[in-house]
């Protein structure tokens, strides 16, 4: 172009910024600035802002405000909101909040933007901030308003203001919107209110994959693996595809409930999506096969993987040792360390509970010593566990109360339930009693330690002590949670039934 004016810059530098290529949006601007032939003005400066945001960089983004409060610009409140965005993006919260005070004049972009930045910096201040809000009513709340707001409520688990809220959302009619329909259900699933977050799912007038993968993910945590897979059948029904984190899902609730066949099916789903799916749901392909008992399938995932994260090989672990294959395990993790993968804590747990599984004692002191001289990582209460029930299973219940009196922080009461248990198991009655005395000075209401003693005493035939046990629970309120099996259906998903 022979002449170029302020809007042939700024339409550049705004095309730049919505490609995302902020580095070369902001190399126009100083090109514009050097060259002088035209003055940026409110658009160009919005833009740059914008820019200074996607690169996160505060200091640059303080250098154009400064430029726009020279050219007289700083009671322009779409460049106070691009100004308040760019520093919350780099973390300045508190900055953003100083400007958004100062704003003479602020619009619902303003209270978005500052509600966006306690969502992700300080979600804490959300409620506060929705009063202030609403109590002010310099503003009416949008859909970005009320997807921000639920979502901190979800994370907050503030139920009594989720409900304050979703009146005010059908008050103002924003419920239509996917994001805001979303939010609201994932408030009441985070809540454990899973009729209420049905109910909102239902009445949404659009979903989306992520709709779905919340509500089918929603049944999980609440404990309802069944109904999770109802929402996948009904998904597929719905002609939406399922992404890796839908499958993830529903390869879980096949996992949580040993349900082959359905996940099965789903693995024929994650075949044909193909290259779309990523290592998340390999990993929870493994873990479904495993927890149906099918080694060999999962060992065939592992092994068509293309890449493995710890996750994957941890999965493997754990999988065989539960399976009966605990030297599998053992090998596993030893070619997980000789392929250069670094093992966590977890991993470690996994490795303790095959040594455990297999009675390998020897194995077991190498690795629980390896952790903290070839890895780095400090044993935790979970791997003293383990090791205190690979030394108790195999009869050495002296070793296992010595390595619990040498451990660099105060035992638990697991520490001391399985130690009880195992005592109890080789008569070990002296033992017994002084890791009962530990476990019920911990907790007194945890029933695990009354249903070994009573145990104990029914073994010894000591009905007398089985009834003083049981009516201690009873004086002391300690209830013993009733166990529960899935049983499949013929025509229709898995039942839960409770046993007392």
């Amino acid at each position: 172009m022979p002449e170029r004016n302020v809007v042939s810059w700024s339409a550049l530098i705004t095309g730049f910024v919505q490609q995302g290529r902020p580095e070369g949006a902001i190399s126009l601007v100083r090109r514009m600035n050097r060259e002088g032939t035209a003055r940026p003005n409110e658009f160009t400066l919005v833009s740059t802002l914008h820019a200074c945001s996607l690169l996160r960089e505060s200091g640059l983004a303080r250098q154009v405000y400064a430029h726009v409060v020279r050219l007289g610009f700083e009671w322009n409140v779409y460049l106070i909101n691009a100004f308040s965005t760019a520093l919350i993006r780099n973390g300045r919260l508190l900055e953003a909040v100083e400007v958004f005070e100062k704003c003479p004049l602020r619009d619902i972009v303003s209270w978005n933007a500052i509600m966006a930045g306690y969502l992700e910096l300080s979600d804490a201040e959300v409620p506060w901030f929705w009063a202030r809000m609403i109590r002010e009513g310099e503003v009416k709340p949008d859909h970005y308003t009320f997807s921000s707001v639920l979502t901190a409520l979800a994370s907050l688990s503030n139920i009594e203001m989720g409900l304050q809220v979703h009146a005010q959302l059908v008050k103002c009619g924003h419920g239509s919107e996917i994001c805001v329909g979303n939010s609201l259900v994932g408030m009441y699933l985070k809540n454990l209110r899973l009729d209420e977050g049905f109910r909102a799912f239902e009445e949404m007038c659009s979903r989306d994959v992520l709709s779905w993968t919340q509500m089918a993910a929603g049944c999980l945590l609440c404990g309802e693996p069944g109904k999770a897979l109802e929402v996948f059948a009904e998904m597929r029904k719905a002609g939406i595809m399922p992404n890796e984190f839908t499958l993830s899902t529903a390869l879980n609730a096949c996992a949580n409930i040993a349900s082959l066949e359905e996940g099965v099916k789903i693995h024929g789903v994650r075949i044909k999506l193909g290259s779309n799916v990523d290592i998340c749901a390999a990993n929870a392909l493994i873990d479904m096969y495993m927890k149906c008992g099918c080694v060999d399938a999962a060992r065939g995932v592992f092994q068509s993987m293309k890449e493995h994260s710890v996750v994957s090989w941890t999965t493997m672990i754990i999988g065989c040792a539960q399976n009966g294959q605990a030297r599998e395990a053992l090998e596993f993790f030893d070619e997980m360390v000789e392929g250069g993968a670094q093992p966590n804590d977890i991993t470690f747990v996994c490795v303790l509970y095959a040594c455990s599984q297999g009675g390998f004692v020897d194995e077991g002191w190498k690795y629980f010593s390896s952790m903290s001289q070839h890895h780095g990582i400090s044993p935790g209460e979970d791997h003293y566990a383990c090791m205190v029930n690979l030394l108790g299973r195999n009869g050495q219940i002296k070793q296992a109360e010595g390595l619990i009196l040498s451990m660099p922080f105060q035992p638990g009461v697991l520490i001391w339930q399985t130690l009880l248990g195992a005592a109890l198991v080789h008569g070990d009655m002296e033992t017994a009693k002084r890791a009962s005395d530990h476990a019920l000075k911990l907790d007194r209401k945890d029933p695990s330690t009354y249903v070994l003693l009573s145990n104990m005493f029914a073994g010894l035939r000591n009905w007398d002590g089985v009834g003083m046990m049981r009516e201690l629970m009873e004086t002391s309120d300690v209830r013993k949670l009733p166990g529960s099996s899935w049983i499949g259906q013929e025509k229709g998903g898995p039942l839960a039934l409770a046993d007392g």
